[in-house]
C-alpha cells in the first residue's frame, strides 16, 4: 500500500482530465494485477488491520469479483490495496489508479455521471451518534451546535439541505476519515457525530469507552451502497453484477453479511449485532444499480 501513496497526489492531479474508458478485463490480463480501493475505517465494509491488510464485506465481495476475473482470463493476479478517502476515491476510480472501489460508497445520480456503481450490496441508515450525557436526542437538538461529519460525504450534502430547510443554526467541523470524525465527537470538539449506521456502530464498538455513545434520533436518509467501478466498462460491470447476483442466489451474499455485521470480527472480537435491514434485504432480492434519488421517491 504504501508504494501507492507516492504517486497518490499525482493520480489526483490527473483528475477528471485523466478519466478513462479503459478496458479493466484486458488490463488485468495485461498486467497481471488489479488495484483494490478499500478504506481504513468504514465500519465492518472496509477497514483496515494494519500492516497493509484490509477486511470487510465490501472487501470479501470484490475478492469473489476478482476471483471470477482470474476464472475469465485463465490467470492469477496480484492484488494491490490502495487505500482511499472520501475525497478521492471517485477521481481515482475515474482516473483509472483504482480498478475496483470496495469501502462505502452511496451510488448517487451526481457520481454516475463520473462512475459505474456494481449492483447495490448494502443499503445505508443515516444516523446521529453522540455522547449519552450530550442532551442530543435527535435532529432537532443539533441546533446551535457543533456537528462532525467525514468530508467528502452524502452526509455533509444532506446537512447541509437541512440546514437551508429548516433554518437550524449548527456548525459543521470536517474530519479527514470516519474516525478522524469520531475523534472530533470523542474530544468534545464536537457534538455529534452524522454518519452511515454501520460506521457509527464500528467505531462506538471499538472506542475506548463504548458505554459512553449511542445512536439517537430518527433516520435522516436511506442510502444505497455499491461497490464501484469504471465508467463505460459494461464487460466487467457484467462481471460484477454476475458476481453479486451468484452470491445471492446461492444465499452466499448473507452468509458473508452474517460474518462481517452478527458475528465478531477482528482484531478485537467484537459484534456489531446489525441484522441485515429490510431495505437491504430487498436489494438482495430485486438486484439493481439505482441511484439515491431513486430511493427518495419511494
Amino acid at each position: 500500500m504504501n508504494k501507492f501513496r507516492a504517486g497518490l497526489l499525482a493520480a489526483l492531479c490527473m483528475g477528471g482530465a485523466g478519466a478513462q474508458t479503459t478496458d479493466t478485463i484486458a488490463k488485468a490480463k495485461s498486467s497481471g494485477e488489479i488495484t483494490m480501493g478499500v478504506r481504513d475505517a468504514s465500519g465492518a465494509l472496509s477497514y483496515t488491520l494494519g500492516d497493509g491488510q484490509f477486511v470487510g464485506f465490501h472487501v470479501d465481495i470484490c475478492h469473489r469479483i476478482i476471483a471470477q476475473l482470474e476464472k475469465q482470463i485463465g490467470k492469477k493476479l496480484t492484488i494491490k490495496y490502495l487505500s482511499v478517502t472520501s475525497q478521492n476515491r471517485v477521481p481515482l476510480t475515474q482516473n483509472g489508479t483504482v480498478d475496483i472501489e470496495c469501502g462505502s460508497t452511496t451510488n448517487n445520480e451526481a457520481r454516475q455521471k463520473q462512475v459505474a456503481f456494481a449492483f447495490t450490496t448494502y443499503v445505508e441508515e443515516v444516523r446521529i451518534a453522540t455522547k449519552v450525557n450530550s442532551g442530543v436526542l435527535g435532529i432537532a437538538q443539533l441546533n446551535g451546535r457543533n456537528v462532525a461529519t467525514t468530508t467528502g460525504t452524502t452526509s455533509v450534502q444532506w446537512l447541509r439541505k437541512h440546514e437551508r430547510a429548516t433554518g437550524m443554526d449548527f456548525k459543521e467541523v470536517f474530519g479527514k476519515d470516519h474516525a478522524d470524525s469520531f475523534l472530533l465527537m470523542e474530544s468534545g470538539r464536537a457534538d455529534a457525530f452524522v454518519m452511515d449506521y454501520q460506521i457509527l456502530a464500528g467505531l462506538i464498538a471499538s472506542a475506548k469507552a463504548p458505554a459512553d455513545y449511542k445512536v439517537v434520533g430518527e433516520v435522516l436518509s436511506v442510502e444505497p451502497i455499491a461497490i464501484m467501478l469504471r465508467k463505460d466498462d459494461p464487460a466487467f460491470k457484467k462481471l460484477a453484477d454476475d458476481t453479486i447476483a451468484s452470491m445471492a442466489k446461492s444465499g452466499e451474499l448473507a452468509k458473508t453479511y452474517d460474518k462481517w455485521f452478527m458475528q465478531a470480527i477482528p482484531p478485537k472480537n467484537i459484534k456489531l449485532n446489525l441484522p441485515a435491514s429490510e431495505s437491504t434485504k430487498n436489494a438482495w432480492a430485486h438486484l439493481n444499480d439505482k441511484p439515491v434519488e431513486a430511493y427518495a421517491k419511494k
